[in-house]
């Protein structure tokens, strides 16, 4: 198996790469300047000369906030970029898992949200991401489309590396408490896809929309206070106090989920992919993140 990943730099590609490492999987991550990924031809190419026979593409605009006023830049990387790719796996009937968000949701189910529940996102990011979603399954319906959520690792920008910095700076930390949702930690996110991959191409006649989070839900707050135990035990300085805020005392120009929990059933009974509980996983994480 070697697998392509359009994307170089983010968390999950990252991950994907030392993942692929660790396991022997021949693996090459390409970014924006090694392909075109708006150009179907470039893409087509970067499959044919990298020897791919799997695809997965971890490349995203994630800046949620400045998907507002960038409407046109999130939807070419998180919808337009996604639905070529599929029409190059297709084509070459070749397994591409795209990676996608919680974001698609609206955060008023009472429960964590299915596969199959109504989307309705709140924002441009979301929205973006949503037709993402579409255009790949259009293009490409063998395809695998892995909504995550949380995500978090111990390199790139993200709300563990954001909570252990404003420990060492601030005496007082003040987190939002009213949005609940499953800390994932991009790691688990490679695994699953490389297993997901290697799955398809030994046969496995699965497609469509699964959810991978970490196990267990807890607000932002709750998992900034986990984040500053952890740090603690780990001899790192951390805040005097943690603050619960609401939403609305954090006002953002994109509006968040208030529940962003993502049902992992279908994953589990397709594919034997268990979700990891988020605090365990944490740990690990933070063991491996330098003072």
């Amino acid at each position: 198996m070697t697998v392509l990943v359009f994307g170089r730099n983010g968390q999950v590609a990252t991950a994907l790469l030392q993942e692929a490492e660790a396991r022997g999987v021949a693996l090459q991550a390409l970014g924006r300047a090694d392909v075109d990924v708006f150009d179907e031809a470039a893409l087509a190419d970067a499959v044919t000369r990298t020897g791919a026979t799997a695809i997965i593409n971890a490349a995203a605009y994630t800046a949620v906030d400045k998907a507002e006023t960038e409407r046109d830049a999130a939807f070419a990387l998180n919808a337009q970029a996604p639905g070529l790719m599929a029409r190059v796996c297709a084509a070459r009937n070749l397994p591409f898992v795209h990676l996608s968000t919680d974001y698609v949701f609206d955060g008023t189910a009472r429960g964590p949200y299915r596969e199959d529940d109504p989307l309705a996102p709140l924002g441009v990011y979301g929205a973006s991401k949503a037709e993402g979603e579409r255009l790949v399954l259009q293009h490409d319906p063998q395809a695998i489309v892995l909504r995550t959520a949380w995500v978090y690792y111990e390199q790139g920008q993200n709300f563990v590396r954001t909570m252990l910095r404003l420990g060492r700076e601030r005496d007082e930390v003040r987190v939002v408490d009213d949005q609940i949702g499953n800390p994932t930690y991009a790691a688990d996110i490679a695994e699953t896809c490389l297993a997901i991959v290697a799955r398809l191409q030994g046969g496995a006649p699965h497609a469509g929309v699964f959810h991978y989070a970490g196990s267990g839900a807890v607000s932002w707050c709750g998992f900034a206070q986990a984040i500053f135990a952890e740090a603690e035990r780990l001899g790192r300085r951390t805040p005097r106090s943690l603050v619960p805020i609401t939403t609305a005392e954090y006002p953002t120009p994109a509006s968040r989920p208030a529940n962003s929990q993502l049902s992992c059933g279908r994953l589990s009974d397709a594919f034997g992919i268990a979700p990891k509980p988020w605090a365990e996983r944490l740990r690990v994480c933070l063991e491996r993140i330098p003072d």
